[in-house]
């Protein structure tokens, strides 16, 4: 089975981070996996999204038209892929900065209140780790126990301070989203 994920938003949101943990606690559970990172001159502030592509087989081509799943964290990051996302696949979208929900039906939608839940937690550049955790909760094509260990192992150190916070995001992500219904 293999399942592509992109993640969108702003420089300096933690998108390709986000996509890089993902593909590390794949490679680490002997996943084969692709990470691309993708974005602008400007990286903070400009645009900057990944692709993640997870299987149980080699894979093909890295390339994701039609990804199962997408995160947006920004608004042009929603009108731009939501309508990529294959039917049945699963959307999550910050609240925080996108002024309206997923439009699509044929999907599973989060609309979550990444920042804020951030924001909460003490530190606002954990909206990835929320925004990851709501989608993991959704599309369990990772356990959270595989994002915690690939945290513990591939943190740089100068962020180490950091760890258990982005282990709450992620928990406090995935809350929220199995408490929504689509």
């Amino acid at each position: 089975m293999q399942t592509e994920i992109i993640i969108a938003g702003f420089g300096g949101q933690g998108v390709l981070f986000a996509g890089q943990v993902m593909a590390y606690a794949a490679m680490d559970a002997g996943r084969e996996v692709t990470w691309i990172p993708s974005y602008g001159p400007e990286m903070r502030g400009g645009t900057a999204n990944c692709t993640v592509i997870i299987a149980d087989e080699e894979i093909g081509s890295p390339l994701v038209l039609n990804p199962r799943a997408a995160i947006a964290l920004n608004l042009p990051s929603l009108e731009k892929y939501e309508p990529l996302v294959v039917p049945g696949g699963v959307l999550v979208a910050n609240a925080s900065l996108v002024n309206r929900p997923p439009l699509r039906t044929d999907i599973e939608s989060v609309f979550i209140p990444a920042n804020g839940i951030a924001e909460e937690l003490g530190n606002r550049r954990l909206l990835n780790m929320v925004a990851l955790g709501a989608l993991l909760a959704k599309l369990p094509v990772l356990s959270l126990d595989e994002i915690n260990k690939a945290l513990e192992d591939h943190l740089p150190e100068r962020h180490k301070k950091y760890l258990e916070l982005n282990k709450q995001a992620l928990q406090r992500g995935a809350e929220f989203a199995l408490q929504t219904v689509a």
